[in-house]
C-alpha cells in the first residue's frame, strides 16, 4: 500500500498543495492534467529528487518523506529514459543491482524473467544511442523495476513514440505490471492512453488533485468545469 498525504512542495513560484491519495498494492494509477499542473513535480518529489514542504510519503508500511532516494523502494523513469549513453544495455539494466553488490553476471541471471518479457535479451550489448525510442522505454523499465520496487513512476512514458510504438509498449506496460505487481503511477494528458492501461485515474490541476475514481467515473461524472474540459466531456449540471 502507498499512502500519500497531505503532501506539498514548492517548485520556484509554483506549489503542489495538499495531495492525498492511497494506491492499493498492485494497482495501476494514471495521473492526467494539463501541462504544467504539477504531475510531474509530484513525481519529483515521491521518488526523493525535490523536498516535501509539508505531508508524508508511506511505502509499505514505512514513512519514507525525508529518505535518500535509494531508500524508498521507488522506481522512476524520466520523460526521456535517462540512460547512460556510455553503456550497454546490459550495464544499464544491472546498474542499481552491481550498485547493490551483485556482479554483473549474478544480475543479469536475476533479471531474465523481466528482460524476457520485454524482449531485451537481443539488445544486450547495444549502445542505448543506436535503439529506436521504444526500445529505449523499455531499456528504462527494466533499469527502474532491476530492484523490485513497491512504487513505480511513469512520467509521459510514451508521449514520444509513434502511434504504432505506443499502442506496444503500453501493452507491455501493462503486462509487466501485471506479471511483477508493482503499484505503478503513470503521468499522461492522454484519455486513450490513460484508458489503454488504467485500474484507477486521478486529475490534476494547478497544483491539486482534485479527482479521483475509475476513468468511466471521472468522465461520467467530472466534479468541476476544468475536469470536464481535460476530459473532453460535457459536464451535467446537476454533478
Amino acid at each position: 500500500m502507498i499512502r500519500i498525504r497531505d503532501l506539498s512542495l514548492r517548485a520556484g513560484d509554483f506549489r503542489v498543495r495538499d495531495v492525498s491519495l492511497d494506491l492499493a498494492t498492485g494497482e495501476y494509477f494514471v495521473l492526467l492534467g494539463p501541462n504544467g499542473s504539477g504531475k510531474t513535480l509530484l513525481l519529483h518529489c515521491l521518488c526523493g529528487l525535490l523536498r516535501a514542504e509539508a505531508g508524508t510519503l508511506d511505502v509499505g508500511g514505512r514513512d519514507v518523506t525525508h529518505a535518500e532516494p535509494r531508500l524508498r523502494r521507488i522506481g522512476y523513469v524520466p520523460q526521456d529514459y535517462g540512460l547512460f549513453p556510455h553503456m550497454d544495455v546490459a550495464r544499464n539494466v544491472t546498474f542499481a543491482l552491481r550498485a547493490a553488490g551483485r556482479s554483473h553476471a549474478d544480475a543479469l541471471r536475476e533479471l531474465g524473467p523481466l528482460l524476457d518479457t520485454l524482449r531485451l535479451a537481443r539488445l544486450l550489448d547495444h549502445s542505448p544511442l543506436t535503439l529506436s525510442g521504444g526500445e529505449r522505454q523499455k531499456v528504462a523499465l527494466a533499469r527502474a523495476l532491476a530492484l523490485r520496487p513497491e512504487l513505480l513512476l511513469l512520467d509521459e512514458p510514451v508521449s514520444a513514440l509513434d502511434g504504432p510504438t505506443r499502442a506496444e509498449v503500453l501493452e507491455q506496460l501493462r503486462t509487466v505490471q501485471h506479471q511483477f505487481g508493482v503499484t505503478t503511477m503513470h503521468v499522461c494528458h492522454s484519455i486513450d492512453e490513460a484508458g489503454a492501461v488504467a485500474d484507477r485515474a486521478g486529475v490534476m490541476i494547478d497544483g491539486r488533485l482534485v479527482q479521483t475514481g475509475k476513468l468511466a467515473e471521472l468522465m461520467e461524472r467530472p466534479a468541476s468545469a476544468d475536469v470536464a474540459r481535460l476530459l473532453q466531456v460535457k459536464r451535467n449540471a446537476k454533478c
